[in-house]
């Protein structure tokens, strides 16, 4: 596994900068169960393993750089106009919601093996919506199935039919992804079983069908069948509940981990809670790197490992970021400067205004605080004012302070001051 991010670790942080750190195509499966824009605040019972754990499903524009839909549109031009649109069609905290999880799927494509696969879980509150960047990012031709996860309950109708399932989009990024169907066979029913009523020498067990021709045929019993895209698991009870609200069973994680990924493979998962995907990666003996925001996440990863009667060997949790090994060093030189000014016209890349190339300054797009590096990529040209601004913080921190600025202009000439 490559250098920058070692396996089973529990990054607890943001993660798209974990993400940025990471370098490219070291990853075999991506798992991701995201906040699903319910406009809720989740928090686990006092009591439970998860106690103290919350995240927010709740978006505005403070959780997300809106200006990232500038460059995104570099890349993804249409895309761009899709998330804009969706503010008008649905609503800006929608719209928000998009850009945050476009700009984390265009990073874990990056880190994805050709071989690779991603599972983005997900309900009816923004599936249609997500859809739509997973084709745009990954290609619509590179998309597998989509996934109903269906689960029972009891629950009385009163407006509308009970909500019992969620979707899982399942996306490839090459043409071949790791694949075995043969290890998620599910058991035959009782009334598929008594139709093989024949055994052999050998002990195997065997059905005789007529076929149309009026001779008859011997089929032998497989050792299970093949699950179809409708997968009926039970929601999670008893000891393997951890009282994280959004808490996935370990028997969805496993069916996912084995279809799509060898032994010792490498699992990600970036949203990853009360970390199932960790615990199922390691009883499957696949090395894993989980990322989430919460560091009780730690506590509870523990936990469960050692409920599950494993030992977490080289397991490591940290909130640094790593940095990527992959992309080139360069120095930010006087013709790395002279480059940079001609691909971006000779202006601010925050304020936009025009300036000769001695009064610009060469700046990190992502800082170095935040796991960015010393590579062609990551470097912008910022005049000397933006550059004081921003300092060591992200770019959404300026943006911010220009589009604020922008506006007290614009109210003093409306009136009149």
């Amino acid at each position: 596994m490559a250098k920058n991010a070692s396996k089973n670790t529990l990054y607890t942080n943001d993660n798209l900068y974990v993400l940025s750190g990471m370098n490219s195509e070291i990853v075999d499966l991506i798992y991701l169960d995201p906040p699903f824009n319910k406009n809720q605040m989740f928090s686990a019972p006092i009591g439970s393993k998860a106690a103290g754990a919350s995240f927010k499903d709740m978006w505005t524009w403070n959780d997300v750089d809106e200006y990232y839909l500038d460059s995104l549109a570099v890349q993804f031009p249409s895309l761009a106009r899709y998330i804009a649109s969706v503010g008008e069609v649905h609503s800006k905290p929608m719209m928000a919601y998009l850009t945050y999880m476009a700009q984390r799927i265009v990073e874990m494509h990056r880190v994805l093996k050709d071989t690779g696969s991603l599972y983005l879980h997900c309900d009816p509150t923004a599936s249609h919506y997500l859809k739509h960047l997973l084709d745009s990012i990954f290609g619509k031709q590179h998309f597998v199935n989509e996934i109903i996860w269906r689960y029972t309950g009891n629950s009385i109708p009163k407006y509308c039919l009970p909500k019992k399932h969620d979707t899982i989009f399942w996306y490839c990024k090459g043409k071949r992804p790791v694949f075995f169907p043969n290890n998620i066979l599910l058991p035959y029913s009782e009334l598929t079983e008594k139709r093989y009523n024949h055994t052999d020498e050998k002990g195997r067990r065997y059905k005789i069908s007529a076929l149309r021709n009026g001779k008859q045929e011997i089929v032998y019993m497989k050792d299970g069948k093949y699950p179809d895209d409708v997968w009926d698991i039970p929601v999670i009870r008893g000891k393997e509940r951890t009282g994280y609200p959004t808490q996935k069973p370990l028997a969805l994680l496993k069916r996912i981990i084995l279809a799509s990924s060898n032994e010792w493979d490498t699992v990600l998962d970036p949203f990853c809670g009360c970390a199932t995907t960790c615990v199922a990666a390691q009883q499957l003996q696949r090395q894993w790197i989980g990322i989430d925001i919460e560091k009780q996440a730690v506590g509870v990863l523990i936990q469960r490992l050692s409920d599950a009667g494993r030992l977490f060997q080289d397991f490591i949790a940290t909130d640094q970021i790593p940095k990527r090994s992959d992309v080139q060093v360069v120095q930010p030189t006087e013709s790395v400067k002279q480059q940079l000014y001609k691909e971006q016209k000779g202006k601010c890349n925050a304020c936009g205004e025009d300036f000769q190339v001695r009064n610009l300054e060469v700046d990190h797009i992502i800082p170095k605080s935040k796991g960015g590096g010393d590579y062609y990529e990551n470097y912008q040209l910022l005049c000397g004012n933006c550059n004081r601004i921003k300092g060591d913080r992200p770019m959404e921190y300026l943006r911010l302070k220009i589009e604020t600025r922008e506006r007290m202009m614009k109210n003093k000439i409306v009136f009149g001051e």
